[in-house]
């Protein structure tokens, strides 16, 4: 299994990153939170990795961090909770808040994540309430990064499983907020507007 990749970033998404490892170009899907993080294309990265593998797949999922990754690995523990839908988790909410309410019990924050409904927002309650840690600690500050605003911030967000019409009212608000930000600011704020209704 491979559990951790150090190489370059080729190319790097809200959803996935490919890093060159000796001459070997990697595709790792990420949530959202280690994008935010993320150098730029040609900067160094070093990755914690999750591999899954299926009769018909070999897929792996990176993070920046131990409790990310942690967290991803109680999540596709619980019945019906795969690892795309575990990333989508980690991508709709940060990992703090995620465990607070996991912890509270908050089904009507976790059902705002797209791809989790009632039902499956109350199985990871019962499995996982009690298994949570009491505090997580600060995520380490984010990496520079640069992008195009409003039609990249859509998609991005569309692709996390948001419909259009939900993420361009916090798209143009994130804009207005702050138009000159970089796009992981931009695209944090956002989808903390969107996750909030």
């Amino acid at each position: 299994m491979i559990a951790q990749l150090r190489g370059q970033i080729l190319r790097k998404g809200p959803q996935e990153v490919v890093v060159d490892v000796a001459g070997v170009g990697y595709r790792v899907a990420i949530p959202v939170s280690t994008f935010y993080r993320l150098g730029e294309p040609g900067s160094e990265v070093e990755l914690r990795t999750y591999t899954h593998v299926r009769e018909d797949t070999l897929a792996l999922y990176g993070f920046l961090t131990g409790a990310e990754q942690e967290l991803f690995e109680r999540l596709i523990s619980v019945g019906g909770v795969g690892p795309r839908l575990a990333v989508n988790i980690l991508s709709g909410i940060e990992v703090p808040e995620l465990v607070a309410a996991l912890r509270a019990s908050d089904v009507t924050r976790l059902t705002r994540v797209p791809g989790v409904g009632k039902k499956t927002a109350e199985r990871l309650i019962v499995e996982l309430k009690d298994k949570m840690p009491p505090a997580v600690a600060e995520e380490a500050p984010m990496a520079p990064a640069t992008g195009r605003p409003k039609e990249d911030l859509l998609s991005a967000l569309v692709n996390l499983g948001y419909s259009r019409a939900e993420v361009e009212r916090g798209v143009d608000r994130a804009l207005r907020e702050d138009g000159s930000g970089r796009f992981e600011d931009l695209l944090r704020r956002a989808l903390q507007i969107v996750a909030a209704r």
